[in-house]
């Protein structure tokens, strides 16, 4: 630990904080972000809503008994300082790597990490499960959830304000909220306003005079019509109040012994509450103030200059560059096409598509059910609408793709992003489970592009599709081909022969064909771009197992109910005998860490597939040894 770091060099658990004085939590603060800054410019990871969380996160770890006193935040994108005070200082270095810390919560790691996090908007909601347990179980804990304004977005989180609010959970909700609009109203006033409100002498003086009214019934209307005309004129706390919580803010999230100070009001306070924080995402670092987006999530760069060191190899593009081109040349000729984002315009390449067709973008916020529902109502409507979206996001809107869109066989298309392993962003966000969960709805095309190329045509087959068109590709980078930007499609269901070989054959779903072709070379065999996982090419399935004695599938998605499923489920419907290894991601929770690591961890590299091929014939011809022995051969 650097000399540098005045306070926090001696701060290993929030227990450390409970005697500093005024002037050692302000240093706290500085060295705090000192650190976060240093330690991701080295990591990567998430910055700017973490630098905007310092503040808060020193308030209540300071105020509140953790980890007996609970603190559920949302998502992880602001927990880094969190993670810093609760033992992990010493770990950071080790962030979003293979064996490392997480960049999310994970209550496996710490006892401090109170509830897992990577999707946002579901703090509140477990927040009151760990409230209504601890009454159930007569525990004296402080319960604490932690949502920002984004997180706020989502339809789950008003349910659990909702249903917060009807039972009267003791619970306080802190809302971390960074949108710029609102700091104009943040100054001396609220802050005394405030003051007052969380205070004890307000309180008594508020619940005597309701006693005093409640005796006569028209002064006590007239004395709840001022007041709510009052708070309508100096807080935006109404609506909060009609679901039943007590509204307190909005306050300075940067004056940290403001904070201390209402926390500590508010601490011993029943029934539900909200404290509605002002904070600014990057906050003490200049570049991550001035451009928050682009600092939201970085790799590793220089803290002086800003400058990020970027992962581009010889000029390839990613994925979703490819996507990102491709919808803005086809709405260019085809004014039906609509874009639709749940809060990832950067992350799924609709930038240029929001500037290039503004009326024609729509990002929905952190609400991916109704992002699907939408969607649906926009194609009943004549549109073609086209929801840019995170494999595992999609998971957030199944039913809402059943019940809304299947069933109705209505014409959407799913642009299905970081499908396959992410990498550094770990379990919560791995895109392992698509192909299982969307291969079951009837009347789906299921596309699975091994480049961008065929990224590219498949899309352009999803758009022409009349129905539920998905295309599933990954994060990264793509081969490096020359694009041919054209409108053609593919014949739907039917795969393509890559390598002609014998005895041997690879049927591959995806972009791990790169993986597969290296080892068939190898190998002399045969090579099957799948393309579809549905529908699916049961012909050359059939033709394959007639001239091929060993055959694998090949996917980077969960092997149970995975593309190889179907394939076994063509081989078993045609009553064929055939011994079908499947080759994917294993039953387990796949965690953190680079792509080609983890790939290489789940025998899904060159490595991997021909260890497993090797391993298969060995064990074909040790049993079929074993079977002569036994006859007498």
């Amino acid at each position: 630990m650097a000399e540098n770091y005045k306070v926090l060099n001696h701060i290993n658990v929030p227990a450390d904080m409970k005697n500093l004085s005024k002037d050692e939590i302000l240093q706290l603060s500085d060295d705090l972000r000192d650190f976060l800054i240093m330690s991701i410019s080295k990591t990567g990871g998430h910055l700017a809503a973490g630098l905007g969380a310092v503040d808060i996160t020193i308030a209540l770890h300071y105020v509140y008994d953790t980890p007996k006193d609970i603190i559920v935040w949302d998502i992880g994108h602001q927990c880094y300082p969190h993670k810093i005070l609760t033992g992990r200082k010493d770990k950071m270095s080790t962030l979003r790597k293979k064996d490392g810390i997480s960049g999310f919560l994970k209550m496996d790691e710490s006892e401090y990490d109170a509830f897992g996090a990577g999707h946002s908007s579901t703090s509140i909601s477990a927040a009151i499960g760990y409230e209504r347990a601890a009454k159930l179980k007569n525990e004296d804990k402080k319960i604490i959830a932690v949502i920002g304004d984004g997180g706020l977005t989502a339809g789950m989180a008003f349910e659990a304000l909702s249903h917060a609010g009807g039972i009267k959970s003791n619970l306080l909700v802190v809302l971390n909220d960074n949108e710029m609009s609102i700091s104009p109203n943040v100054g001396a006033v609220h802050k005394y306003l405030t003051r007052i409100l969380t205070g004890k002498t307000f309180n008594t003086i508020k619940e005597s005079g309701k006693k005093v009214f409640s005796k006569v019934k028209a002064i006590e209307e007239i004395a709840k019509k001022v007041e709510n005309q009052a708070k309508g004129l100096i807080t935006p706390g109404l609506l909060f109040e009609e679901l039943g919580f007590n509204y307190y803010g909005p306050v300075n999230g940067h004056d940290v012994h403001g904070l201390i100070e209402v926390l500590k009001n508010l601490k011993d306070k029943d029934g539900p509450r909200i404290l509605h924080i002002v904070t600014k995402k990057g906050k003490g670092y200049k570049l991550a103030e001035q451009n928050p987006i682009s600092y939201h999530g970085v790799t590793p760069f220089d803290i002086k200059t800003g400058v990020v060191k970027t992962n581009k190899v010889n000029n390839k593009l990613t994925y979703t560059q490819i996507f990102s081109r491709w919808i803005n040349e086809m709405a260019r000729i085809n004014e039906d096409i609509v874009a639709i984002t749940p809060a990832m315009r950067e992350g799924s390449g609709l930038v240029e598509f929001e500037k290039n067709f503004p009326s024609r973008y729509f990002d929905v916020g952190i609400a991916e059910q109704h992002a699907l529902t939408f969607a649906g109502g926009l194609a009943c409507g004549g549109l073609k609408p086209v929801v840019a979206i995170y494999s595992t996001f999609l998971q957030r809107a199944y039913d809402q793709m059943i019940h809304d869109i299947m069933i109705q066989n209505l014409d959407v298309l799913l642009a299905i992003d970081r499908a396959g392993i992410v990498g550094a962003d770990g379990e919560t966000h791995q895109g392992i489970y698509d192909i299982s969960f969307l291969r079951i709805l009837p009347n789906i095309v299921l596309m699975t592009p091994s480049n961008e190329q065929e990224l590219w045509t498949m899309l352009n087959t999803g758009l022409k599709y009349k129905g539920i068109g998905a295309v599933r590709y990954p994060r990264g980078f793509t081969e490096g081909l020359d694009l041919d930007l054209n409108d053609e499609c593919l014949q739907i269901g039917k795969s393509r022969t890559i390598v002609i070989g014998s005895k041997i054959a690879y049927l591959v779903f995806g972009t791990l064909l790169n993986e597969v072709t290296e080892v068939a070379i190898n190998n002399g065999a045969t090579v099957i771009d799948m393309r579809f996982v549905k529908p699916i090419d049961e012909k050359t399935i059939i033709a394959i197992c007639q001239t091929h004695e060993y055959i694998f599938t090949i996917e980077d998605n969960v092997i149970l109910g995975g593309a190889g499923s179907a394939v076994n489920e063509v081989v078993n419907k045609n009553k064929i005998t055939k011994n079908i290894v499947n080759i994917g991601v294993p039953d387990n929770v796949v965690p953190h860490g680079n792509q080609n690591e983890i790939l290489s961890d789940l025998g899904l590299d060159a490595k991997g597939i021909q260890k497993i091929t090797n391993d298969h014939i060995q064990k074909v011809g040790n049993l079929n040894k074993k079977v002569n022995i036994q006859k007498g051969n």
